[in-house]
């Protein structure tokens, strides 16, 4: 059987037509870069924040997690270094007025030119030595460069006043290193211990436009692991192989994935990668793991005057903790996912269907329930809908063929169908339908319920 995977134009539209994904505030036109997840998405998204929740907090020794307000102290931005060096390095170009960031610029035109590690000046030099040309336009005439913080700011009271500035976090992380005491205490938690948080971050920042993949706001999975100076390089080494299971285990194929090693390192950091994924558009990144050393606990307890050292108990030594950070854009995994599942799939007869094989614990919704003929079978399959939805999503359609039912459960990826016929309201029978390879079995009603839960179990790791 032929299949084709999807480009990101005909991603776009699917997203659109079956519910996944809308335009922000389309009917006003929509505001760029912002996008609404529909029933399905909102279904996905959350099945991918179990998914998280599972390997990450649950079956974790020493896990916990944490949900940290959006809005903060704005004394925790200066701590952590956000407020003096948190910016991109932008550019205009003369002719069509549109907004670059140099570094993206260089990278689309020579992805050998490695501009994550060139300074200002050398991003500007690089530019305009070679020519590089706007993408909008085509021209290479730029400004010069200049840095923009990436934090949206607001004002907190009724009078616009700096002193009431704060911000929208731009990350999740400070959220969890404010809270690492309270944690520890309440928590009773030993070194090595870990906070987890699922949550929304805002940057004010230019976006190339790859669909959800790069937005003003988005959502991410965060881990830290606060450890003993001395056992941080294991365990970042064990991050990024645990990063590589966990995608795995969603579905995306090791061949796909590759770590990125950093070359430039962050001011506070001893090592970074990042996890990326192979999208239609090239690699992207989609987990970010770093060895923090600890640089946040101290800056924190410089800026609070708050103890963040820890006693060993076997040195009796008081040191501030490294930190462990692998970080999750839930956005972009959601994304990934669409890209690797959708399948537009060539069968018999010069027939095609579309079809959306997520892993049956992921699927947004579990089963189709389908009278075959309405006036005759809609009544029992009502019943046998309220029963299996006090246990898991499922979805009732009564409309239009049982081929064409079948088809828009493939499209929006719901793993099985079940079929009430004569055969159940007379015999207690119904017909399972399998999505992927489409094939069908007869079972008792009575054993249908453990029938599915046998079939849709809980993500395990590969």
């Amino acid at each position: 059987m032929k299949s084709r995977t999807f480009e990101m134009d005909e991603l776009v539209r699917y997203c659109n037509q079956y519910g996944f994904i809308f335009q922000g505030s389309e009917i006003y036109g929509g505001l760029a870069n912002t996008w609404d997840y529909g029933p399905l998405g909102s279904r996905l998204k959350n099945q991918i924040k179990d998914a998280w929740r599972y390997f990450f907090i649950q079956i974790r020794d020493n896990s916990y997690e944490v949900d940290s307000d959006i809005l903060m102290n704005p004394t925790v931005w200066e701590a952590s270094g956000h407020l003096e060096g948190f910016s991109d390095p932008l550019l205009d170009c003369k002719s069509c007025k549109t907004r670059h960031r140099a570094d993206n610029l260089i990278n689309d035109f020579d992805s050998s030119a490695n501009a994550d590690g060139m300074t200002q000046q050398e991003m500007m030099d690089y530019i305009r030595n070679h020519q590089v040309p706007c993408p909008k336009c085509g021209k290479s005439d730029f400004t010069d460069i200049r840095q923009f913080n990436l934090m949206f700011a607001t004002q907190r009271g009724v009078t616009k006043d700096t002193a009431n500035t704060i911000y929208l976090r731009p990350e999740n992380a400070q959220g969890e290193y404010v809270n690492y005491l309270n944690v520890a205490r309440t928590m009773r938690a030993k070194l090595p211990f870990s906070i987890g948080q699922i949550g929304k971050a805002f940057r004010n920042e230019i976006t190339p436009g790859n669909f959800t993949f790069r937005t003003i706001e988005f959502e991410q999975m965060e881990f830290q692991t606060f450890c003993k100076e001395g056992t941080d390089a294991e365990l970042y080494d064990y991050y990024k192989g645990y990063g590589i299971r966990f995608f795995e285990s969603l579905g995306l194929p090791k061949e796909k994935l590759r770590f990125h090693d950093h070359e430039k390192l962050a001011h506070y950091a001893k090592a970074a990668c990042d996890i990326e994924y192979l999208f239609p558009f090239g690699w992207g990144e989609i987990n970010g793991t770093h060895n923090r050393t600890n640089f946040d606990l101290t800056r924190h307890q410089q800026y609070s005057g708050t103890s963040m050292e820890n006693l060993d108990e076997e040195t009796k030594e008081r040191k501030v903790p490294y930190i462990i950070e692998s970080t999750y854009g839930l956005d972009r995994i959601f994304l990934a996912l669409l890209f690797e599942c959708l399948r537009e799939e060539e069968l018999e007869g010069e027939d095609t269907r579309t079809v959306l094989q997520l892993p049956a614990s992921l699927a947004p919704i579990k089963v189709n329930v389908l009278p075959l003929i309405k006036k005759r079978h809609a009544e029992k399959a009502k019943d046998i809908y309220k029963k299996l939805s006090r246990q898991m999503m499922v979805q009732y359609d009564e409309s239009g063929s049982i081929g064409k039912r079948y088809r828009r459960g493939d499209a929006i990826g719901i793993p099985y169908a079940v079929t009430i016929d004569d055969n159940t309201i007379e015999n207690g029978m119904v017909t399972v339908r399998e999505r992927d390879s489409m094939t069908q079995e007869t079972i008792r009603l009575g054993d249908l319920a453990h029938f599915l839960a046998e079939r849709i179990t809980p993500l395990s790791f590969q």
